[in-house]
């Protein structure tokens, strides 16, 4: 178990932590859209240990002073009716600036990135209760953060999404707002597959997701967040991508494995970085049915790709359904 340092050494922590160079890699509010899911919890006990990826973290009362340093833990945190102190913007987004999907709850937040390296002296000065972020993001400063507050890391972000929150929850004293919400999204997404699957004769049609990136173009499949969400309404994935892994790297030439009869089309930070106006230029591209069909949707990079929350799955959920022509379920 990692114990905090007393604060009188803080400060020192902090300055030694930033000189080696190790970083390489408000109050609670109700929130918009999930409102109804979040309760206070009144039956939650503090103090409490809480396991997590990187051993046990000791929370002595209901945290309120909370920085998140991915975006996956900022829908958490926002859904279960906390404003961040600090946050960092998703890692993709080289000009910096919070999700556009959460711009309604984040006021006084403050960007402790870039997520890579985050800003330790001033996550100190913010003076957090509580840290959450993953051992695949942070692993290397865990320690020093652990050093300014309780820390809790999820082990990977992405597919594990729906644990993370649980995780989290159980750290913030939120689990029956957790387990409410969740319901309620699964709920949701049957809701927009019943929905899919009777506008389409008793057959789900295919969905694929391509993200354009700087390097090679990628196929996601369904070990992803974007994966998961396209699972939990049943939709079904072409072969290139109904493989239980994270992506596909594929070349102009092999853009053909992204057909499908709807192809969701997002764009990571700056076209021009990518593959993108190359791709959809080729031949191959011009020759896929959904490009034929009308049926490619440009949808928004930081819900489908960087969200990786409640929050963002249901903004797919919303996409889903113009995509495919039904009602979104409420």
């Amino acid at each position: 178990m990692h114990k905090r340092l007393p604060a009188v050494l803080l400060a020192a922590a902090v300055g030694t932590a930033l000189l080696a160079g190790c970083g390489s890699s408000g109050g609670a509010k109700p929130t918009t859209g999930a409102a109804s899911a979040v309760g206070n919890d009144a039956a939650a006990s503090f103090p409490r240990s809480v396991q997590h990826a990187m051993g046990t973290a000791e929370i002595k009362s209901r945290p309120q002073r909370v920085v998140v340093l991915d975006s996956g833990e900022l829908d958490d945190a926002t859904l279960l009716g906390l404003t961040p102190v600090g946050a960092v913007s998703p890692h993709m987004k080289t000009a910096g600036g919070f999700p556009s999907y959460l711009k309604g709850e984040l006021g006084g937040t403050k960007d402790v990135g870039p997520m890579a390296e985050p800003n330790l002296e001033l996550i100190a000065s913010l003076k957090p209760d509580l840290i959450l972020s993953s051992k695949v993001r942070h692993e290397k400063v865990f320690d020093k953060l652990n050093a300014i507050a309780p820390t809790v890391f999820a082990q990977t972000t992405g597919a594990p999404w729906k644990d993370n929150l649980t995780l989290y929850a159980k750290a913030l004293g939120k689990e029956d707002a957790a387990r409410q919400a969740l319901a309620d999204y699964q709920a949701r997404a049957a809701r927009l597959g019943e929905e899919i699957k009777a506008k389409n004769g008793g057959t789900m049609p295919t969905a694929s997701v391509v993200r354009f990136v700087a390097g090679p173009t990628r196929l996601y499949q369904k070990d992803s967040f974007s994966g998961t969400v396209l699972q939990d309404v049943g939709l079904r994935r072409p072969a290139s991508q109904d493989v239980n892994s994270s992506m596909l790297d594929v070349s102009p030439e092999q853009i053909d494995k992204a057909d499908a009869d709807l192809v969701f089309v997002t764009v990571a930070d700056d076209p021009t970085k990518t593959q993108q106006s190359q791709v959809q230029s080729t031949p191959v591209w011009q020759s896929l049915n959904a490009v034929k069909n009308g049926k490619v949707f440009n949808v928004p990079d930081e819900t489908w790709m960087s969200g990786i929350g409640i929050q963002a799955a249901d903004q797919m959920l919303n996409d889903i359904a113009k995509a495919a022509g039904v009602d979104v379920p409420k």
